[in-house]
C-alpha cells in the first residue's frame, strides 16, 4: 500500500509538471496609465502631485491592472503642464529631484512595469539657455538652435499657432519660440538628451531608464514654417535610429498633430512604433456601429505589421468622457470597447472613476484646460492626505471645480460599490489579461442585422473570442450566424451563446468560442 501511495504521488507530481510545461502561458497585454503627475498624489504637502506621490500609489495602479505608466513632461518649465521647457536637463523641482525620478523608475521596473516619458523638444521659453544666449548675439554657439525672424537675431520666431507668448493661469506671461530642428547641433543634442533618459548611468542595464517616449505634436512640416519641412526623414527618423542603438527595445509613440490623421505616414517615414487611434476614440464615443466598423477596419487591420495603435477615450487635451456622457452604463460600454477591441489600451488618470471636466472659456490663459487636469479624487469628502490642489484659490477653474464631496465619483466611494465604474474597469482589465486572443488576436468584424449591436471576434490561431455590445438603452436581439459552442458569457455566467441572442440595455457580452 505504501509503495502504491508513493507511486500515486509521483504520478500526480509528474502530471502537475507536465501541465505546467505544456499548458500555454498567457502573456499579459499592456495597459497604459496616462498620468498628469501634478494632479495625482502629493507626498510633501505643497499641493503639487509629485514623483514620490506617484511612487506611493504604484500598488493602486497594479491592483487596477496597469502595466505601464505614461508621464507628462517632467523637465523644468514655466507652465503648469510642463510643455515648453526652460531646461530639458532638469526635473521640475515641484515634482522632486533627479534622484526621486531614478528611484521611481527603478521601483516601476522592479514591479515588472514600464514607464514612458512625454517629450516635446520643439519649443523653448525665454528662460532657456538657448534663448538667453542667442537672442541678439550672432556669435552665440546656440545661434542656430532656435529660429529667428530677422538677420540680426533680435526677434525669435513664433511658436505653435503663431503665438509669441502664452498667458499662464497664474498671471505669468511666458515667451516662447520654435527650435530649429534642421540644425545638426539640435539633432545631436536631442540624441544625447533622449539617450540619457534611456540609460542615465550608462551601464547598459536600463533598470533606471525609460522604456519609451511619447513625442508630442510631432510633425513632418512643423507648424507650416517654411524652414522646417521634411522632418520625418531628416530629424525624427535619425533621432529614433540613434536612440535605438542605445536600447533597441525602446518604444516610440507619436501624437499626430492632425487628429484626423491615421498616422500611417509616421510609421513609414518617421519609423515610430506606435500612433494614437484618434479615429477609434471618436467611433467609441459616438456609439455608432458603422463608425466602429469602419474605423476598426482601418486603424486595427491596416496598421503595418510590427506597429501598434494606442486606443483611448480620454487624454489631457480632451473633454472627459463622463462630462460628455454622464450615463455610467455608457461609460462602461466605452471602457469595454477600449480594452477589448484591439490595440494597446490607455487610461487617462481618473477615467476609471468617471472624473468629469471640460475645456472652459475663462479668458485667454492656460487655465481653460485645468478642468481636464484636476486633482485625482481619492476621498469621499474631496479632502485628505495627498490631494493635489495646485490650482487652489487661483480663479474660476477652482471656484467651479468639478470635484465635489459625496458625489459618488471618488475612489473611496467606488471601491466599496461592486457595481461601480472602478470595479468594472478592474473586471474588464482582468478579462482582457486572462485570454491571449485579447492580447495578440486579430480584430475581425462579425456581421449582424441589428444596427444597435456591434459584434467582433478577436482571433489568435485556434483561439477565438466573441464580443457583442448593445449600443442602445433598449433590449436588443442579434443573430450569430457562425454559431459554435462557447463558454458561458464571461461577463454574466447565466447567459449562454445561441444562434439568436438577447442583450440587455448597454450590455457587453464576451464568449470564448470552442
Amino acid at each position: 500500500m505504501k509503495k502504491y501511495l508513493q507511486l500515486c504521488l509521483l504520478l500526480a507530481i509528474s502530471n502537475l509538471i507536465w501541465a505546467q510545461t505544456t499548458q500555454p502561458k498567457i502573456t499579459k497585454g499592456e495597459v497604459i496609465y496616462h498620468v498628469f503627475q501634478r494632479s495625482f498624489y502629493d507626498s510633501n504637502g505643497d499641493n503639487n502631485g509629485d514623483l514620490n506621490g506617484l511612487r506611493l500609489k504604484l500598488d493602486y495602479l497594479q491592483d487596477l491592472g496597469v502595466t505601464s505608466i505614461l508621464l507628462l513632461p517632467l523637465y523644468e518649465a514655466d507652465c503648469y503642464h510642463n510643455y515648453f521647457a526652460s531646461d530639458f536637463e532638469k526635473i521640475d523641482p515641484e515634482f522632486g529631484t533627479m534622484k526621486d525620478y531614478i528611484e521611481l523608475v527603478k521601483d516601476i521596473h522592479k514591479r515588472g512595469m514600464k514607464v514612458y516619458m512625454d517629450m516635446e523638444t520643439q519649443y523653448v521659453t525665454s528662460e532657456h539657455l538657448w534663448w538667453k544666449d542667442a537672442v541678439g548675439n550672432l556669435n552665440s554657439k546656440y545661434s542656430d538652435y532656435i529660429l529667428f525672424d530677422d538677420e540680426k537675431h533680435q526677434v525669435p520666431s513664433t511658436m505653435v499657432f503663431d503665438l509669441k507668448e502664452l498667458k499662464g493661469f497664474d498671471g505669468k506671461i511666458i515667451k516662447a519660440t520654435t527650435v530649429n530642428l534642421k540644425s545638426p547641433k539640435v539633432l545631436d543634442y536631442n540624441i544625447k538628451l533622449f539617450s540619457y533618459f534611456i540609460d542615465p548611468n550608462q551601464d547598459g542595464k536600463f533598470n533606471d531608464g525609460v522604456d519609451g517616449f511619447r513625442l508630442d505634436h510631432a510633425m513632418d512640416h512643423l507648424d507650416a514654417k517654411p524652414k522646417l519641412t521634411n522632418l520625418f526623414t531628416e530629424f525624427w527618423k535619425p533621432l529614433i535610429a540613434e536612440i535605438k542603438k542605445v536600447n533597441p527595445k525602446i518604444t516610440i509613440v507619436a501624437e499626430q498633430a492632425d487628429w484626423n490623421d491615421y498616422g500611417f505616414e509616421y510609421f513609414e517615414k518617421a519609423t515610430v512604433d506606435r500612433m494614437f487611434g484618434f479615429g477609434l476614440k471618436t467611433a467609441i464615443l459616438s456609439f455608432d456601429k458603422q463608425q466602429l466598423i469602419q474605423n476598426a477596419a482601418i486603424i486595427l487591420n491596416k496598421t503595418p505589421k510590427g506597429k501598434e495603435q494606442l486606443i483611448f477615450i480620454e487624454n489631457h487635451d480632451l473633454n472627459r468622457f463622463a462630462s460628455l456622457v454622464p450615463n455610467v452604463e455608457k461609460q462602461k460600454v466605452a471602457a469595454a470597447l477600449m480594452f477589448l477591441i484591439g490595440g494597446i489600451p490607455s487610461i487617462y488618470y481618473g477615467q476609471e472613476i468617471g472624473m468629469q471636466g471640460k475645456v472652459n472659456s475663462y479668458g485667454g490663459t492656460d487655465g481653460n484646460d485645468i478642468g481636464l487636469r484636476e486633482a485625482f479624487d481619492w476621498y469621499q469628502t474631496g479632502e485628505g492626505e495627498g490631494m493635489s490642489f495646485w490650482y487652489k484659490n487661483t480663479g474660476n477653474w477652482w471656484t467651479n471645480a468639478n470635484l465635489k464631496p459625496n458625489d459618488g465619483i471618488s475612489l473611496e466611494e467606488q471601491m466599496k460599490d461592486p457595481t461601480s465604474l472602478f470595479n468594472y474597469y478592474k473586471q474588464v482589465i482582468k478579462l482582457k489579461q486572462g485570454y491571449s486572443a485579447f492580447v495578440h488576436g486579430k480584430h475581425e468584424n462579425v456581421s449582424n442585422a441589428n444596427n444597435q449591436v456591434y459584434s467582433f471576434h478577436r482571433i489568435e490561431g485556434d483561439n477565438t473570442m466573441l464580443v457583442s455590445v448593445n449600443l442602445s438603452d433598449q433590449t436588443q436581439e442579434f443573430v450569430y450566424d457562425d454559431f459554435r459552442r462557447a463558454t458561458p458569457n464571461l461577463m454574466d455566467k447565466s447567459q449562454y451563446l445561441q444562434r439568436k441572442n438577447t442583450l440587455k440595455p448597454y450590455q457587453v457580452s464576451v464568449w470564448k468560442i470552442k
